[in-house]
């Protein structure tokens, strides 16, 4: 067992001979490479600096190796040397390696290595075997899974399940980021200033569309959770779905002056939980024709509607925007899918609509609710890392907002709210002053004089007419830039928002 062992890539499944004569397939391995490896780092514990990123105890084959491989694991991690005559006592002391000769074993493996050189080539053979036996045992369960039909579960469940399975067993290789210096990140930084810059709009991420939303924001920033909520009837779909919109139909690409791609504008993926995708394209066909929603549904329209609505759709298809109107998708499933779109046809945006319809991971067991949006929020969060694109996901607001005076959402209000605020970059909240304002039209009071009853009432008609068509955006929490309100002009006969001047009374869409 020298350090010129056969092969460094992958290893051909081995056939045994039954004691009939058959042949049987064996678990792909190579306790070779196991037993060069652990000898290298028992006579050189520095080259677990090479490996430790790589490899875990379970991924060796060989028992008695997954026991000295963590046994050197927990030294080193301790600051202390691994050596035969450190872990000797240790190994005689162990059943699995008494069996291969203990403290005998140790000395054995460290004795047959002539170099460390290899460690790492080592390690990545040995991590590629446990993924080929993972994969084995997991086509295996899958097959068995399908032919037993006393499972509570239909076919797509376990679809999802398998899909989990594999994303956990492909991510379990990866190695971590690692360290990287000032300098580094200082010019990266650097990059996206000069790219913001040089932008019209000077926003570096994804625009929303929004003109004073994207001066807050400076975008809509890779690798951030973006939560936008509210309660029913304030229009969180109809603002998500605009900013989808605008993102996707100001998307182009082109190359620059030193040859390099350059992007804005954005590819978006729209997760539509709770509306199916013909209904959500209905909501944005509306708005771009300028024809009631509501009169599209019913046929109400004329020659002049139905070309607008034509020259609509037009525009429409141009527009890189995707729905998924899965119902009941998990944080997997949708993890699943997103990285397949971002494969496939590039992907710059996520929305999710909405977080609480979203179910948990499969395969994990979940004791309340507020665990599982702890899982969901994460599952988001980790997407928006994964893929660098920004991720918006909207949340519903408790009902305590309807007991105050003032209507206005706080942080506190959010539903299961501890893990959402915690792993968000982004809270904002959208509010429409004038939805509660003509549900609350003064009443005259018992022994209230008449004039004072009609100044208050021309108090409360003046702060209607001012706050009609008017909604309020709200960042309560930004983690890299200011909070505050920005205004937006609403336009609720087409469920469609816009930029609101109200200087000049343009609105703009």
């Amino acid at each position: 067992m020298a350090d010129n062992v056969a092969s460094h890539g992958n290893v051909t499944p081995l056939n045994e001979a039954t004691a009939d004569g058959k042949l049987v397939r064996q678990p792909p391995r190579n306790e070779e490479i196991e037993a060069a490896l652990l000898g290298a780092l028992l006579r050189n514990n520095r080259a677990f600096e090479k490996v430790g990123d790589i490899l875990k105890a379970d991924y060796f084959f060989a028992p008695e190796h997954q026991c000295i491989y963590l046994m050197i694991k927990n030294l080193v991690d301790a600051g202390q040397e691994a050596r035969p005559t450190t872990l000797a006592h240790i190994a005689d002391a162990e059943p699995i390696l008494r069996e291969v000769g203990g403290s005998e074993y140790l000395y054995e493996l460290a004795a047959n290595v002539v170099t460390v050189i290899n460690a790492a080539d080592y390690a990545q053979t040995i991590a590629d075997l446990y993924l080929k036996r993972e994969l084995i045992g997991l086509g295996e369960d899958v097959v068995n899974d399908a032919y037993d039909l006393t499972l509570d579960e239909d076919a797509a469940r376990q679809i999802e399940k398998v899909e989990h399975r594999l994303y956990n067993l492909a991510t379990s290789g990866e190695l971590d980021r690692g360290v990287t210096s000032l300098k580094d990140a200082a010019f990266k930084a650097l990059e996206h200033a000069e790219e913001a810059y040089k932008r019209d709009s000077h926003v570096v991420g994804v625009t929303s569309g929004f003109r004073d939303i994207d001066n807050m924001l400076g975008g809509l920033h890779g690798s951030d959770l973006i939560i936008l909520a509210g309660r029913p009837a304030m229009g969180k779909t109809a603002l998500v779905t605009t900013m989808a919109y605008n993102a996707a139909k100001a998307y182009r690409q082109w190359e620059d002056e030193q040859g390099n791609i350059r992007e804005e504008g954005g590819k978006v993926l729209f997760f539509s939980l709770e509306m199916s995708a013909d209904q959500l394209a209905g909501r944005i066909l509306s708005g771009e024709a300028g024809v009631s929603g509501d009169k599209i549904r019913r046929g109400d329209i004329d020659q002049e509607d139905f070309t607008k609505i034509a020259k609509a759709a037009n525009v429409l298809a141009k527009a890189p925007l995707f729905i998924d109107d899965t119902p009941a998708l998990s944080i997997t499933g949708m993890r699943q899918r997103a990285r397949r779109v971002k494969r496939q046809m590039g992907l710059h945006m996520v929305i999710v609509d909405y977080l609480q319809l979203l179910q948990g991971p499969p395969d994990k067991k979940i004791d309340n609710r507020v665990q599982e949006v702890s899982e969901i929020t994460r599952g988001l969060k980790t997407l928006a890392k994964e893929l660098e694109i920004p991720v918006i996901a909207l949340s519903q607001l408790s009902r305590q907002v309807e007991n105050r005076e003032d209507k206005r959402p706080q942080l506190s209000d959010l539903r299961e709210s501890g893990s959402i605020e915690q792993d968000a970059d982004v809270v904002s909240f959208v509010y429409r002053p004038e939805y509660y304002l003509q549900k609350e039209h003064p009443e005259q009071r018992p022994s209230e004089p008449q004039d004072k009853f009609l100044e208050r009432l021309a108090q409360h008609e003046s702060r209607l007419a001012e706050s009609r068509n008017v909604a309020e955006y709200i960042i309560a929490k930004q983690r890299h830039g200011p909070v505050g309100t920005v205004e937006l002009f609403f336009d609720n006969d087409y469920a469609r928002f816009g930029d609101l001047d109200r200087h000049h009374n343009d609105d703009e869409f």
